[in-house]
């Protein structure tokens, strides 16, 4: 599918799981999609790949620079370390609630379903997350299914690395198509 004059925000800080940011990344851009890279402060990133730090990633453009409107879609990579840094800074939550209530494509792998915990955007979704946060990702209201990717109304949710194909086929296919748009109020 072809996303050509769509434009991606993905938000990202320091520990990133590596393949969870670069894989959409390059997913979406091959689709035709223009990627940015937004985060806290100017410069790189750098991700965390499996075990160790991994390769930095060039930020572009902060989260003071940007709004929803910019955006057709924002995707949230996971790790441990940067959802969790995340999840404290108001400007991240504002940024990702402002992009779902403009109903766009909101997509979270791994750790980060924790900013739709976070933002209250969880409640009342069928969505899943890497196993370790079902219990939060559940007692946010959130309705979790072991799947490799979950979609309710242009949420996009998905466990784990060995999802990402799905995952960034997903978003490729909710952005295309618009579906995003047909979200009932929250």
């Amino acid at each position: 599918m072809d996303i050509k004059g769509k434009k991606i925000a993905i938000l990202a800080t320091n520990g990133f799981e590596q393949s969870e940011l670069e894989v959409p990344r390059d997913r979406l851009k091959q689709a035709g999609a223009t990627v940015d890279v937004i985060s806290l402060k100017p410069g790189e990133i750098k991700g965390w790949d499996m075990k160790d730090w991994g390769r930095p990633v060039k930020v572009d453009k902060t989260l003071d620079q940007v709004s929803a409107s910019d955006y057709d879609a924002v995707v949230l990579p996971g790790g441990q370390i940067n959802p969790d840094l995340l999840r404290v800074e108001p400007t991240a939550l504002g940024f990702i609630k402002d992009v779902f209530e403009a109903k766009k494509v909101v997509a979270a792998v791994c750790h980060a379903p924790w900013l739709l915990v976070e933002t209250g955007i969880a409640k009342g979704r069928k969505m899943t997350s890497y196993k370790s946060i079902k219990t939060d990702v559940a007692n946010a209201g959130a309705k979790w299914e072991d799947s490799e990717v979950v979609v309710d109304q242009g949420v996009i949710t998905s466990r784990n690395p060995g999802d990402l194909e799905a995952f960034s086929a997903k978003i490729i296919e909710e952005v295309a198509e618009g579906r995003h748009a047909k979200r009932s109020a929250a």
